[in-house]
């Protein structure tokens, strides 16, 4: 049987379902699944770019055997990061199983109540889950655990990046293992990723808890690509003359994005809902002031299901253009069919994030993935020496000769005391069992494969810290319960939740939901969201809602941004265009011109001479060329050690790029004294004050001080990799000097 090509093995259903695709063979990816998982009892990690048929290969086989030995339970649990990409998912296989008679259910906060009814009536074939609704089945109706999993075949967990390293994929994996062990089942697991580098760690974190091996498959397919990069340069306001140039020079730039996409299928990417929200506006005024059509959506987290489901729609199956301005919810596996043209505003944060939105584009056929970057930024030739540079234009450049040259992308940066997921757990854990001892407790929580780094008497100061702040009880005969500050948490639907969601009002047009905001405006404020302009009538605290009207007011958005952490390989990459004199093909004339005066500043400068330069008066630049992690350590150092030392009386840091530092040191001074700081701190705890906790994650309020402290320290602060960055700085500074004077 094992002999046999791949395409006669699968079910007679899916082989009808590849005959009408008229597809002409199987793809790489999905001859090598159908090997391991038909073959081995291995579990499978799918490595391999967007739209090379991951979703099928992960399913033709794992449905073939469901087909063959139908399931007496679900047979195949499929977790992903988002609720519209398990809907996409969900039609692309209800159009595959039409004919296979293996019936397919998803479970999320906008399914009904009827249909998941009727999955725990009928227990069977494929369910589609988000990692929070999956805590709800666990939490909240653990008796019905083994009647709906016991015969669970296959875990898939779709975009598996996008957990590992994250409090959510902690989440995951503590999940999996509470299911297996509470359903009496060993499934299988399929991870699914686009953005991988380090298949090791991946295959580590897919397997953790399991016996099994790991099998990786990666095809190596190179996609064409074609990349462009722009960079428009906005004048500061200062007077009423730089007020007109700017507002010259913003026109330019939306026209720009308004003629490049109004007549396509196009996607503008944007780093946050605010730039989405006034992008959109912006087009939208454009194409009233030219009387053509309004082809212009809006996409994120803070939008109706509703309208985000119009949006999806329009770009897929729409008639004519439609242009989506969207932040990180149309980043993930989404299919949405053939789009002409993918635009970034500004630079991802990383070349993960860059290699996801690529793959938007260039999903059908021989087509090319294209991108184009619209890097536009403020240019004040009066400002501070580091405040002149092209830092996005730098960014843009970076994450594409990384992964265009290179195909690197960030390693994953796993958590090793997760204090925070580890309250979440032990609570969600309490309340599916009931009560329990202890001991009983401990041996259920710690032996979950993501708090190994968790020690024992951590855990035991953990229930002491529960205990006094009543979010755990004691029973009279000593057994453990959740306590009456515990159930206002736990019994709370925000709980499910391990990542940090802010409490949102609803926005009515009338009885329309629009979307949601998390600052509430008093009546009569106008705002943007869904790509226009409100004003609000009345504020209905109780009920959490807003209602409001269409006005031609003031643009605001309501949403706080908050930029992305850069890896310090971003960040040298940065500083060796600086560096060079390479010319790079795809840069458009305006950014290749705007590099080549970077270029000559940093040369001109002294810049890039030393990562300490002096900056004017008592005043100092540090750029440590550090990604986030590393830069905020070295933020915490100045603050916490040297500035009694050195007599620093302000640092001001601009993240992750450089800080403005003065004081009583000059440059030499200052980079010996970071230098000797960092050679003789033995704990990174040194770095914190003794009441200092800060935390990393959702629920690390409700953890002991200490506990926080120490989190923080191993997991929020890179006391090596700082001094790592920083003695390879100090090298590569002496070999060019020494270069120079031979």
């Amino acid at each position: 049987m094992s002999g046999l090509a791949p395409f006669s093995r699968l079910a007679p259903f899916i082989q009808e379902y590849i005959y009408r695709k008229k597809w002409d063979s199987l793809r790489e990816a999905q001859i090598e699944a159908c090997r391991v998982l038909l073959d081995t009892r291995h579990h499978l990690l799918i490595a391999s770019g967007t739209a090379s048929g991951k979703t099928e290969a992960a399913f033709f086989p794992a449905l073939t055997e469901l087909y063959e030995r139908p399931s007496e339970s679900v047979g195949i649990l499929y977790i992903g990061p988002l609720k519209a990409l398990i809907n996409d998912q969900f039609e692309r296989i209800t159009e595959l199983l039409r004919e296979g008679e293996v019936p397919v259910w998803h479970w999320h906060g906008d399914v009904s109540q009827s249909e998941k009814t009727k999955l725990m009536q009928r227990p069977s074939g494929v369910l589609q889950i988000t990692p929070e609704s999956l805590e709800g089945l666990l939490m909240n109706r653990p008796n019905a655990i083994p009647a709906l999993f016991h015969d669970l075949r296959y875990i898939m967990i779709d975009e598996i990046h996008a957990f590992m390293g994250a409090d959510r994929g902690i989440q995951v994996l503590s999940q999996l293992t509470r299911l297996e062990r509470m359903a009496s089942c060993s499934p299988r697991r399929i991870g699914l990723s686009a953005t991988l580098s380090d298949y090791e760690a991946a295959a580590r974190w897919l397997g953790a808890g399991t016996s099994q091996p790991v099998e990786v498959v990666s095809p190596q397919g190179g996609r064409k690509l074609k990349l462009s990069v722009e960079h428009f340069s906005f004048p500061d306001a200062r007077d009423e003359r730089e007020a007109e140039h700017l507002g010259l020079a913003k026109q330019q730039y939306y026209s720009f994005i308004y003629d490049h996409t109004h007549r396509k299928k196009a996607l503008v990417f944007t780093n946050s809902r605010s730039d989405a929200e006034l992008t959109t506006l912006e087009l939208r005024r454009i194409a009233a002031k030219r009387e053509e059509r309004d082809v212009f959506h809006v996409h994120h987290g803070s939008i109706s299901a509703m309208l985000r489901e119009e949006t999806e729609a329009a770009l897929r199956s729409g008639s004519g253009p439609a242009v989506a301005a969207a932040t990180v919810t149309l980043e993930l596996g989404i299919d949405l069919g053939e789009l002409q043209r993918v635009i970034q505003l500004g630079a991802p944060y990383s070349c993960s994030s860059f290699v996801q939105r690529l793959g938007r584009s260039g999903r059908r056929g021989e087509q090319a993935s294209e991108m184009m970057f619209l890097c536009a930024e403020e240019e004040d030739e009066e400002a501070q020496l580091p405040a002149r540079m092209p830092w996005t234009l730098l960014r843009a450049i970076a994450v594409i000769e990384l992964y265009v040259r290179e195909r690197w992308v960030e390693p994953v940066d796993l958590r090793r005391k997760p204090v925070g997921v580890l309250y979440h757990q032990t609570m969600s854990t309490l309340k599916s069992i009931g009560e329990a001892e202890p001991a009983e407790l401990a041996q259920a929580v710690l032996t979950l494969p993501a708090f190994r780094g968790i020690e024992p008497e951590e855990f035991k100061q953990l229930l002491r810290y529960l205990l006094q702040t009543d979010h755990i009880q004691q029973t009279e005969e000593g057994t453990m319960i959740i306590g009456l500050g515990g159930e206002k948490i736990v019994n709370n639907f925000r709980f499910y939740a391990v990542f940090k969601d802010d409490e949102e009002h609803a926005v009515y047009n009338g009885s329309e939901e629009i979307g949601s905001i998390t600052t509430v405006p008093p009546p009569g404020y106008c705002f943007t969201l869904a790509g226009r302009l409100w004003k609000v009538e009345e504020v209905d605290s109780k009920h959490k809602a807003v209602y409001v009207k269409s006005s031609r007011g003031k643009v605001d958005t309501l949403w706080l941004g908050a930029g992305g952490d850069v890896h310090t390989r971003v960040l040298q990459k940065m500083r060796q265009i600086l560096q060079e004199r390479t010319l790079y093909p795809y840069l458009a004339p305006g950014a290749v011109n705007r590099l080549e005066r970077a270029r000559r500043l940093a040369l001109e400068s002294g810049l890039l001479r030393s990562p300490v330069i002096p900056a004017g008066g008592d005043s100092l630049f540090i750029l440590p060329w550090a990604g986030s992690k590393q830069f905020r350590t070295l933020e915490r150092l100045l603050k916490h050690n040297l500035t009694k030392p050195l007599k620093l009386r302000q640092i001001v840091p601009m993240e992750p790029y450089y800080m403005v530092v003065s004081g009583g040191a000059n440059a030499a001074e200052l980079l010996a004294a970071i230098q000797a700081e960092l050679s003789g701190i033995a704990d990174p705890e040194a770095l914190l004050d003794a009441a200092e906790a800060p935390y990393l994650g959702k629920y690390d309020e409700f953890v002991p001080p200490e506990l926080v402290r120490r989190a923080f320290a191993v997991d929020g602060l890179d006391v090596t990799g700082l001094a790592e960055v920083l003695a390879s700085d100090k090298k590569e500074d002496e070999e060019n000097e020494n270069g120079g004077e031979s």
